[in-house]
């Protein structure tokens, strides 16, 4: 055998498609793009409009309702902040509140405060100071001897209690 006598099995390969070649070839004329005018053009891209009458996703109307006084919180997880008292990020015995977290490298930006999910295990008897807590979380940190307060429970967010203080 011979380098050009190796072939391909026999339809394992198939042509590629040759557009606009004659009427013969079945794609000829307009090439498998319809007729003519601008969708028949390359790089068209029209999504959702209906030859200038108002579009579907206009007529109908608006749904849904998006709170701009909800509260923008950081979620932790216990497994992360026993990830952070084991490699040192925090100490054992202090507080753990959201500058704390900030300061340990474990949050970008306070936000408005934190809310403390009960995703892993916490075996360290740690104190929390949070804006929220999910009941798993709390039975968890009490598990371990620790304790939980929720501060700005009331609604309030960190920032506009913060903004109140600077005017006050």
């Amino acid at each position: 055998m011979k380098l050009n006598q190796i072939s391909d099995n026999p339809g394992a390969t198939k042509d590629r498609m040759r557009v606009g070649r004659g009427i013969g070839s079945g794609k000829g004329k307009t090439a498998g793009r319809g007729v003519k005018g601008q969708k028949a053009r390359t790089g068209v891209a029209i999504k959702g409009f209906e030859g200038g009458q108002m579009p579907l996703h206009r007529r109908l109307p608006k749904r849904g309702f998006n709170n701009i006084h909800a509260a923008d919180l950081n979620e932790v997880n216990l497994g992360r902040i026993q990830a952070a008292v084991d490699t040192g990020q925090l100490e054992a015995g202090a507080t753990i509140t959201v500058e704390t977290l900030v300061a340990a490298g474990i949050l970008a930006r306070p936000r408005d405060g934190v809310k403390l999910l009960g995703v892993g295990e916490l075996t360290s008897k740690l104190s929390f100071e949070v804006t929220r807590a999910s009941k798993s979380a709390i039975e968890a940190v009490e598990k371990a001897g620790g304790s939980v307060s929720v501060v700005y429970a009331s609604g309030v967010s960190t920032r506009g209690k913060a903004e109140a203080e600077a005017t006050a």
